[in-house]
């Protein structure tokens, strides 16, 4: 949940929510149905998105090693999850405090740059396949934090 209606509803026993206040609180409650889908969505179909995307590799990336390409799939995995979290809670900053920072820091010890640009190149070819443009626009956001944050 956005750390905006968090903190609104923790002051529920101080006072109503102003009418601004209120438009916040309503437009996330309205966009939950969708989110909730796409949540749904992502979580029903992830083996067979992430399982298209570790076939293309090969033929991508002729030499990368089966090792790397586990590694880049577990990570890849992590990033899916926790950004479908994040867009549920349509929260970024939850995306950040849980994933973002450690994955910078696991990136950074190997070099699997070309790998991670190959891998999010495919996975956001195989979304667009998926989901519908207003679903992604929902999603692509925090994936695209995502690829900046370990590619960039």
């Amino acid at each position: 949940m956005i750390p905006k209606i968090q903190e609104l509803i923790n002051q529920a026993q101080d006072r109503y929510l102003a009418s601004d206040e209120l438009g916040l609180m309503e437009s996330y409650m309205n966009s939950l149905p969708d989110r909730l889908k796409l949540y749904k969505l992502i979580r029903d179909r992830e083996i067979d998105i992430l399982q298209a995307v570790a076939d293309q590799v090969p033929s991508e990336l002729p030499n990368v090693t089966v090792e790397d390409l586990e590694m880049g799939i577990k990570n890849l995995i992590l990033v899916l999850r926790y950004c479908s979290m994040a867009m549920l809670l349509n929260d970024e900053s939850f995306l950040k405090e849980r994933l973002l920072n450690w994955l910078e820091g696991i990136m950074s010890m190997r070099d699997m740059r070309r790998l991670n640009e190959t891998l999010y190149k495919l996975l956001n070819q195989g979304l667009r396949q998926q989901f519908s443009p207003a679903q992604l626009a929902l999603l692509q956001p925090l994936i695209t934090s995502a690829q900046v944050t370990l590619i960039y």
